[in-house]
């Protein structure tokens, strides 16, 4: 059984892991059971992904209450703009905001599907029971999906495998949440009993792994995002220069140096000025934008807003390079998003900024799928997308990728598979 909280019509990354997973399963001799909520408070939706469900699979549904939609009272822009991770900085954030994060951070913890756990182990008790399951998967965020786990396993003694798509008390935007003393503590408190109560852990990236080995004696595997072989028409490439971000761009995700690159880029070039388009696919924060525009760059953006995943893997294929850009922080380094893989399939040049050391970096190295920088870097910055302009121009600009089979869908559920195997015996 897996238990998770985003599932198909839910659009978004957080959905595409666990509905890739269901898709192969049954090639490795496994059943799956789905357990989602019945009335969930999506802020993104993507209808086409419903096609994706293998046919026949048991899907149980049960509801939920959300806070969020009390919290629409209180503004629906600001609770819709939270609910999707976009968190603008401390000093711009609005009253509403800041009373809501306040109150998401300290009064729903972990999150606020908080009140989804109860019923949940209430109810999946006696189905579990009844029906023959002999192991159950949470995946997280968000966390509290774990604790829906950690009261079965409390009541039934099942296996349990916590899967973490992202870390708990060391993700990004914990900072944000204004917690209190008291609020951290119970945070830490609820991972550490996860870590130590699940009997396999499974991470996206080996950071996480490292991270929580110091709080676990569990095993713990790491099984990262990937890619599927998607059945797109053939795809045309942009006859503009176009650089596309694809996902989310929140507040923190904002390279101010990649913006002054293009700017002097476009000054400098009357022919890049001509042909080149910056494409944000996606929700992006008003941070960004203003920055953006700040840049002087605001009359060569063109805004898609979010788009379906078809839709998406067919304009990253139409693009010259792809944009990834990860937080400039030590929290992010183990961040490994799965449209990097996605990016990597697509054939096209990465073109990657985020902190020293983060796992992208090794990855994109090892694949040869693009250049990574770190944010302090302008001149290098520059000059490889200048180079990718003039190879562009020539017809020459490609993506040379190696070694990216291991991070198929279809692989990735093969390394789980042999591990719910293994858990069994």
């Amino acid at each position: 059984m897996i238990i998770t909280y985003y599932w198909p019509p839910a659009g978004g990354p957080g959905v595409q892991r666990w509905l890739k997973f269901v898709k192969y399963l049954r090639d490795f001799d496994i059943e799956p059971v789905i357990y989602i909520p019945e009335n969930p408070t999506y802020p993104l939706i993507d209808d086409s992904l419903l096609s994706e469900i293998p046919d026949g699979v048991t899907i149980l549904k049960n509801s939920i209450f959300e806070p969020y939609r009390f919290a629409q009272v209180f503004s629906k822009k600001e609770s819709k703009t939270i609910s999707k991770g976009i968190i603008a900085n401390k000093n711009k954030q609005s009253l509403v905001q800041k009373l809501l994060l306040f109150v998401r951070g300290n009064f729903f913890i972990p999150d606020a599907r908080k009140f989804w756990v109860k019923p949940s182990v209430t109810y999946l008790k006696k189905y579990i029971s009844e029906n023959n399951i002999d192991t159950i998967i949470t995946t997280g965020p968000p966390h509290s999906v774990h604790l829906i786990g950690k009261g079965l396993k409390d009541k039934l003694g099942i296996r349990w495998l916590a899967d973490f798509r992202d870390p708990w008390t060391t993700i990004g935007y914990h900072d944000k949440l204004k917690l209190t003393k008291r609020s951290i503590r119970k945070h830490k408190s609820f991972e550490k009993e996860v870590l130590t109560t699940s009997d396999h852990v499974i991470v996206t990236s080996f950071r996480t792994k490292t991270e929580f080995e110091n709080i676990t004696t569990k095993p713990i595997s790491v099984i990262t995002n990937g890619y599927d072989k998607e059945t797109i028409l053939e795809t045309i490439l942009d006859s503009k220069f176009t650089i596309s971000h694809i996902g989310s761009l929140l507040s923190g995700r904002n390279p101010r140096n990649l913006w002054k690159a293009l700017y002097e880029i476009a000054e400098e070039n009357k022919e890049f000025a001509k042909m080149f388009q910056l494409q944000l696919i996606g929700a992006v924060s008003n941070d960004v934008l203003v920055s953006i525009k700040e840049a002087g760059l605001s009359s060569f953006l063109n805004m898609q807003g979010y788009v379906s995943h078809n839709k998406a893997i067919e304009l990253q294929r139409s693009s010259s390079l792809l944009l990834l850009v990860e937080i400039d922080s030590e929290e992010t380094k183990s961040i490994i998003p799965g449209k990097l893989f996605e990016y990597m399939v697509s054939k096209r040049p990465i073109i990657a900024l985020g902190p020293k050391d983060a796992d992208i970096s090794i990855l994109i190295k090892e694949t040869n799928s693009g250049k990574f920088f770190e944010y302090h870097e302008f001149e290098a910055l520059k000059a490889s997308i200048l180079e990718a302009f003039i190879n562009h121009k020539e017809g020459k600009l490609v993506s040379n990728v190696n070694g990216i089979e291991r991070y198929s869908r279809r692989e990735l559920t093969k390394s789980l598979s042999g591990i719910i195997k293994n858990d069994r015996m």
